[in-house]
């Protein structure tokens, strides 16, 4: 049944990105006050559904100013099959964890959430925890019908043959079948995982960020936003400080992929 007009998504408040971010610029957090310092923390970021590496610009730049050190997902648009990412995913994960002697921690907005979860769980010896910024991990179609005719005009294309772009048959089909699975197994022990999510979302419906196995935090921030909230920032600096001393307290490092081909050596 579809969900009442009542309850859907406030998309009109995706409006406020612009003061979102001009708060980021503004905030202490952003000028790494009272941040704890990486101390050359891996970072991986990934991007959201119809999103690329340039949309987590300013994260990356404040990782970096704040001690980490960061890969980008390689995604121009986050529109490929499923599988297919995480496929690439893990190699640019075991180069990272190879080059840097430590496990990674990942951030992940919307879709690249679902990604996100899906990696650590199928290589927690590579992770040291995951955050989860506005992602649907309970139903990744639990978004506003005009989003969702968005991802059926990719799926339409990608199944009339345009490259680079998941079909309708990555739903049900056999190409995604373990990529699903994966996203509802339970999270491995031993991998930290926080998901923020807000109330005023008005892309996903908030109750889908609520995974029982994550650390929940809710935060004030549009969907987009989620990229450039001051408040988000804080809560990403807390979870990689508790990664890198939950890895410092058991003595935990990286380990090589178990069906790693060679690790690439440059880093993005």
């Amino acid at each position: 049944m579809s969900p009442s007009p009542l309850h859907l998504p406030p998309i009109w408040r995706e409006s406020r990105i612009g003061l979102e971010a001009a708060a980021l610029l503004r905030s202490r957090v952003f000028r790494g006050i009272d941040v704890e310092d990486g101390g050359g923390q891996p970072v991986m970021l990934i991007p959201g559904f119809l999103a690329g590496d340039d949309s987590l610009g300013l994260m990356t730049t404040w990782l970096r100013r704040t001690g980490h050190w960061t890969k980008s997902a390689g995604i121009r648009a986050n529109v490929d099959c499923s599988s297919a990412i995480v496929e690439r995913l893990a190699e640019r994960l075991d180069c990272l964890a190879e080059t840097s002697g430590q496990r990674v921690a990942i951030i992940g907005q919307s879709r690249g959430g679902n990604i996100a979860k899906v990696l650590a769980v199928r290589y927690p010896e590579l992770i040291s925890g995951i955050v989860t910024l506005g992602s649907p991990q309970l139903d990744p179609f639990d978004v506003h019908p005009l989003v969702r005719v968005q991802v059926y005009a990719v799926g339409a294309l990608g199944t009339l043959g345009v490259h680079g772009l998941f079909k309708h048959s990555c739903r049900s089909g056999k190409c995604c079948e373990t990529f699903w699975e994966d996203l509802a197994a339970p999270f491995p022990k031993g991998v930290g995982y926080l998901s923020v999510y807000s109330k005023s979302d008005g892309i996903v419906r908030w109750r889908s960020c609520l995974d029982p196995d994550a650390e929940h935090l809710e935060i004030e921030a549009s969907h987009v936003g989620m990229a450039v909230a001051p408040r988000a920032y804080r809560a990403i600096a807390a979870a990689l400080a508790a990664f890198r001393e939950a890895d410092a307290g058991s003595g935990t490092r990286r380990s090589r992929r178990r069906s790693a081909q060679p690790a690439l050596k440059e880093a993005a």
